[in-house]
């Protein structure tokens, strides 16, 4: 007889390396050659991790050998504090700060640490689909709210404060936002720091992206709004430094906190052992230098470039429509389906994907009802962008009804 795999995996989903991926992947088997913008991974890009981290890493190794204290090196948390203080977050304590092998282990950490079974957490749409997987792993609900794509994918908090309930734990928000690009107003986000010291309830903040902004936007982290709230703020090394393969996040504490929450937090760091102690050298590095990615965000540099660009053919054209990204490495853009033959997004990316050998991710992947969008990553640089695009076009109008 065959063995099961868990029933809680049963209606778990993780789309960016699902099967269009696998598909893609047997594609490349056969020998095609396929334009990928699925995943926000900077390295095959040809973006590379600023040397200063790098040199740190390398002076360190000798040091790295065993293992650190179970949430992470007391320098490094300390740095951690002294960076985000400096931005405005009152209350950090060094010692509740947690460093993680990416922000995802937190993620799912979070969610086994605070969830019992049918407990409920309201989470975007679209989203990051990690978060409403490690929802549904960690025993509760993802219950989504509308991001409205005519604010300009703002969270519409009205929907959001309908959604709560008797079993309603937490409230997530991406900013700036993944798969959208959106950068939260202030107005919205302190609206939302409101409910949730309205309901109690922990404010989830989700900002791997938040030195990644356009035409000089500044990001507000929203634990700046309150210190009512028992707020959560992840940030890492992922994208800021393009560092995917580094495995280094954290996560901060702030407001009012919950001591069994983290009571339990500090057990599943202690079964994991240790963040990786490499990477965690780095970190203090990182945050004393960010000019890296200043550099690119900038006219001329070359994540500006090439999100300008790709906004610029997307609207030339016809039948597709969308919000600039005011920050991270993606755009949303929308299919007017009533103007092609195909049915639905996931239709679209497939026809792609087989007829002009373009990977994107269907905007349902990303939990959006409505199935008529998807998302771009715009990482590969200008002309491999502008043949993309204009493959997308090419396919578009060989479907036109």
């Amino acid at each position: 007889m065959e063995i099961l795999k868990s029933e809680r995996l049963n209606n778990l989903s993780y789309a960016i390396r699902g099967p269009i991926y696998d598909k893609a992947l047997q594609m490349e088997q056969e020998g095609h050659t396929i334009l990928k913008l699925n995943i926000g991974n900077p390295a095959p890009f040809g973006f590379e991790v600023p040397q200063v981290m790098k040199e740190a890493m390398r002076q360190q190794l000798d040091h790295a050998e065993g293992y650190s204290h179970h949430l992470g090196i007391m320098e490094v948390r300390e740095a951690i504090a002294k960076d985000y203080t400096a931005r405005g977050f009152q209350g950090i304590k060094s010692e509740e700060i947690f460093i993680g092998n990416g922000v995802s282990e937190l993620i799912i950490m979070c969610m086994q640490a605070l969830l019992n079974p049918g407990d409920e957490v309201l989470v975007p749409s679209p989203d990051y689909p990690l978060w409403t997987a490690a929802v549904g792993f960690g025993g509760g609900k993802a219950v989504h709210y509308v991001c409205d794509e005519a604010d300009e994918w703002n969270p519409d908090v009205a929907d959001m404060e309908k959604k709560i309930n008797s079993k309603t734990k937490a409230i997530v928000i991406i900013n700036p936002n993944n798969p959208t690009g959106a950068v939260y107003k202030k107005d919205i986000l302190q609206k939302i720091v409101d409910l949730a010291e309205k309901y109690n309830l922990v404010l989830f903040s989700d900002e791997i992206y938040d030195k990644i902004l356009y035409d000089g936007l500044q990001h507000i982290p929203v634990a700046t709004l309150s210190d009512q709230v028992h707020c959560i703020t992840f940030g890492g090394l992922s994208k800021n430094y393009f560092a995917c393969g580094f495995r280094g996040g954290w996560m901060i504490p702030t407001g009012k906190r919950s001591k069994s929450f983290l009571e339990g937090m500090n057990l599943l760091a202690s079964m994991r052992l240790c963040p990786n102690v490499p990477t965690q050298y780095t970190i203090a590095a990182a945050l004393q230098d960010d000019s890296v990615v200043k550099g690119m965000i900038q006219p001329g540099g070359r994540l500006y470039e090439q999100s300008k660009l790709v906004q610029e053919k997307v609207s030339q054209i016809e039948g597709l429509s969308c919000v600039a990204p005011k920050g991270s490495l993606y755009c949303f853009p929308k299919i007017d389906l009533s103007q092609f033959t195909f049915k639905d997004d996931v239709e679209f990316t497939y026809g792609l994907l087989t007829e002009q050998k373009v990977l994107v991710i269907a905007g349902s992947g990303f939990n959006f009802i409505d199935n008529a969008h998807f998302r771009i990553v715009f990482l590969p640089d200008v002309e491999v962008l502008a043949d993309a695009t204009d493959r997308i076009g090419a396919y578009l109008d060989s479907k036109r009804k």
